[in-house]
């Protein structure tokens, strides 16, 4: 797992600009949704051509995080990348950046059925989840997938995001989901990348300018406070 600790002066600055060092303090559970982006083969073991192994350390606290949000109430959301060969000319840039042989790796292995698309096998997703489709790094551009329904559906505020790559398609879901007024929130150590030095520089940019990030373990002590004080209101 990368070893993170947000710089001292990020916090300084951002307890200057709003008070106090998280925007995200409390949750309403049924609101929050945990967004774990491209947890699949392909991005997880070692070998292939996308992978960042060290992803295949974080699969416990993801697994923590969504009973979790589960418990309170919440959304779980696994996104699967998807490349089509309808995407040499829809996203052509992308594919003028790779060579003609890892072009069609990655397009032969991240096809509808193949092993690599899969999920990676010990995450714990269950039948109550959402399972969404995406085809660009963030799931929330227009055309990439029907995020925005699943979520809008549930009446989802809050989008927790974890998976891989940090500083992609995490980072790029995380960014545009707070550019459509969710709040977001990515975890430090539910989020996995290439080196730690991309890891830390995406979140650190992210925690300054787009939304919060915390660790697993205060996010899930955070997600029972409140869960605690809306069942408390409930019953009075």
């Amino acid at each position: 797992m990368h070893p993170f600790e947000m710089p001292s002066e990020y916090v300084d600055r951002m307890v200057e600009r709003q008070g106090r060092p998280h925007t995200c303090e409390t949750f309403d559970g049924p609101k929050t949704a945990l967004v774990a982006v491209d947890m699949q083969i392909y991005f997880m073991e070692e070998g292939q051509l996308g992978a960042a192994p060290v992803a295949q350390e974080i699969v416990p606290n993801v697994n923590r995080l969504a009973a979790a949000v589960r418990d309170a109430g919440g959304l779980v959301v696994w996104l699967q990348n998807l490349a089509t060969r309808e995407s040499l000319t829809s996203w052509s840039v992308t594919h003028e950046r790779l060579l003609p042989e890892k072009r069609e790796q990655r397009l032969d292995a991240m096809q509808r059925g193949a092993r690599a698309f899969q999920l990676w096998p010990t995450l714990d997703v269950r039948d109550e989840d959402e399972i969404v489709v995406k085809r660009r790094f963030s799931a929330f551009i227009q055309g990439s997938s029907n995020i925005e329904n699943v979520l809008r559906d549930r009446e989802i505020e809050t989008i927790i995001v974890t998976g891989v790559a940090t500083n992609v398609c995490c980072e790029s879901t995380a960014r545009d989901a707070m550019m459509l007024n969710y709040r977001s929130l990515m975890v430090s150590d539910g989020c996995a990348t290439m080196s730690d030095s991309e890891h830390a520089a995406a979140l650190g940019n992210f925690y300054l300018h787009f939304g919060d990030v915390q660790e697993t373990d205060d996010l899930i002590a955070r997600l029972e406070a409140s869960s605690r004080r809306n069942e408390g209101a409930a019953a009075e």
